[in-house]
């Protein structure tokens, strides 16, 4: 990073900011000197077989935020929901007169554990919604915005499921597959307008209760074994032998939202440990 605070000055918009990679990005785009409009659902979702973020995580992740400075705006946002992402967007442009960055980190990790075959309409129809049409709606929300001011960095929170295939997770690897494909023809759409927009490509993120992760966790439940035995083999399948760490996804979200990046768009960012090299 060149010198002084990357994100000085700038406003970031971060969805899924309860918990996980959501609340360690915010923090450190906080420590950053962003200011920040902080979004989750802040509850459940019928269909989906595992808690979701909640209102008190968000409150949470806010409090950490306004810890390192920054000024911070807490938002109920569902991006299944049209309506409700059009007034979130409104109300951080209300409070912060624009958004020079937006982190699409909102997702869900199941359903899943089934074949193909075994998938119902509805489990399909959820993922695809939660972790694809979401980010497009978010991006349509805040695109008119950037264009006006011809400058803006969105970041799409895919997966090494969006770059190879992983056994029972069909859901999950088209949509995060279709949201690499999203980012490169909307990153065409708006280089014009000096609009980037890019992927991130985590790797097995560990379960870091700092942030109260539990990605993991819930992929372990899913394929009906152990977090320790799952962790054991990722771990063998690094070749840099280590999972992620929660502040390694939000070093390159930092990276890729800031103006060193400034000429980078249309690029899938892999923090993998060397996984999909392979």
């Amino acid at each position: 990073m060149s010198g002084g605070r990357a994100l000085e000055g700038k406003v970031a918009l971060i969805t899924g900011a309860a918990r996980g990679l959501g609340r360690a990005c915010a923090v450190r785009f906080a420590r950053e000197g962003a200011s920040l409009a902080l979004a989750d659902i802040g509850g459940d979702i019928d269909g989906v077989p595992y808690p979701l973020g909640s209102a008190a995580q968000l409150t949470h992740t806010a409090r950490l935020c306004r810890q390192e400075g920054a000024a911070v705006l807490s938002l109920s946002l569902d991006v299944r929901d049209s309506g409700s992402v059009a007034a979130g967007v409104e109300r951080a442009l209300d409070r912060f007169g624009r958004v020079d960055v937006l982190l699409n980190n909102a997702g869900i990790a199941a359903p899943s554990g089934k074949a193909v075959h075994e998938i119902t309409d509805d489990e399909w129809a959820m993922m695809l919604d939660v972790d694809l049409s979401g980010a497009w709606r978010m991006m349509r929300a805040v695109a008119p915005g950037m264009i006006a001011n011809q400058s803006g960095s969105v970041l799409n929170v895919s997966s090494t499921a969006g770059l190879v295939g992983y056994r029972h997770f069909a859901g999950y690897v088209a949509a995060k597959h279709g949201l690499v494909g999203l980012t490169k023809a909307a990153a065409l759409d708006y280089a014009p307008h000096r609009v980037r927009v890019n992927a991130l490509c985590p790797g097995s993120v560990r379960d870091d209760p700092a942030v109260d992760g539990r990605m993991l966790s819930e992929i372990a439940r899913s394929l009906d074994v152990s977090v320790e035995e799952h962790e054991e083999v990722f771990l063998q399948a690094q070749p840099m032998n280590a999972l992620m760490d929660p502040t390694d996804i939000a070093g390159a979200a930092l990276w890729l939202a800031a103006d060193d990046s400034r000429r980078v768009t249309g690029s899938v960012l892999t923090v993998d440990g060397g996984f999909t090299t392979r």
